[in-house]
């Protein structure tokens, strides 16, 4: 189990701090939802972490077939809602791989991205396609 300590410290902002390693980051509302938009939003590390998951574990998975990842990129967009409650509805993303279309791997790694474990948590109401280009 991992805790994760929150500070608010005023004008929307908040600190979290990461139990194990005390690494931190700050959060700050959006500027379409009352905040300076200077950090993060709350909803915005939900997008980070759907997208840090999926290069993670697709990592892992390359790792055991002996292949490297390095410079994958991965982009995620937020869309929230238009009306209330204020929501996260779409997730779309794409996921760029430094390896050629034909790796045998392809199938394999596809799969790891799209059952990663925030992949897995978010609620079936967010939209979440995933497209791959294979750029190697």
């Amino acid at each position: 189990m991992v805790n994760v300590s929150i500070k608010y410290t005023g004008d929307l902002h908040c600190d979290a701090t990461h139990g194990p390693s005390q690494s931190k980051i700050g959060t700050d509302a959006p500027t379409d939802n009352q905040g300076k938009g200077e950090a993060f939003s709350p909803t915005d590390l939900v997008a980070t972490a759907l997208g840090t998951c999926m290069s993670t574990i697709m990592a892992m998975a390359a790792e055991k077939h002996g292949l490297d990842l390095r410079g994958m990129t991965v982009s995620v967009q937020k869309e929230m809602s238009k009306d209330v409650p204020r929501r996260i509805v779409g997730l779309p993303s794409e996921v760029h791989i430094p390896l050629p279309k034909n790796c045998p791997q392809r199938e394999l790694l596809e799969q790891a991205a799209l059952n990663c474990p925030v992949h897995k948590s978010l609620p079936s109401e967010i939209n979440r396609p995933t497209k791959f280009f294979w750029e190697g």
